[in-house]
């Protein structure tokens, strides 16, 4: 028989209140942890979606085509992309493509790093960093231009603007093709045959 009076069962009056404390019964006795940030920072999870980067091919060469498909995608219109063609002969070449993004910048102000830019690149040029460290006092420093975004050199790679040396065709690069062995001289960049 049920009581309805509002008394209750005796587990809603003895237990319930004594049963709302358990998550601090648990960790009453628990040693705090204290994070020693920023001296000492933990690492983030291998997805976690940080700061941009603009790829390159392993010559230098960059893989952003200026297609705008990262700016149209983007919920909070953070990214501003101007396309621009590559130079007329095969040396003034930016891009394995007939476009690269001359100007190219990331509004961390707006941004919210969602990843729907990332997801919208069809040459995999643009891609998320696990940099989280984006605060600053100035809002101008905040917009990051096409030379902050853009991955550094690594050894054998030549700074654009520079001939194609995967090959001469641009579908190879999106398909894959390994790099040749390349010898820079004197500025300039040319394949070998390890001979």
């Amino acid at each position: 028989m049920s009581d309805t009076n509002g008394g209750g069962s005796l587990k809603e009056t003895l237990w319930d209140p004594i049963a709302g404390f358990g998550v601090t019964f648990r960790t009453m006795f628990r040693k705090p942890v204290t994070e020693q940030y920023p001296f000492e920072k933990r690492p983030t999870a291998p997805r976690f979606h940080g700061r941009h980067q603009l790829n390159r091919w392993p010559d230098g060469l960059e893989k952003c085509v200026g297609c705008e498909l990262c700016a149209w995608a983007c919920p909070a219109d953070a990214i501003y992309v101007e396309g621009a063609s590559n130079g007329p002969s095969d040396e003034d070449r930016f891009s394995p493509g007939e476009r690269y993004g001359r100007v190219y910048q990331i509004n961390y102000l707006r941004c919210i790093l969602c990843g729907l830019c990332i997801e919208a690149c069809p040459t995999r040029a643009l891609t998320m960093t696990n940099e989280y460290e984006l605060a600053d006092d100035n809002r101008a420093d905040l917009i990051y231009e096409k030379s902050d975004l853009l991955a550094p050199l690594l050894p054998g790679m030549v700074e654009p603007p520079h001939a194609m040396l995967i090959s001469d065709d641009h579908h190879d690069y999106y398909a894959g093709k390994t790099l040749p062995v390349v010898e820079v001289t004197h500025g300039s960049a040319s394949t070998g045959d390890g001979a």
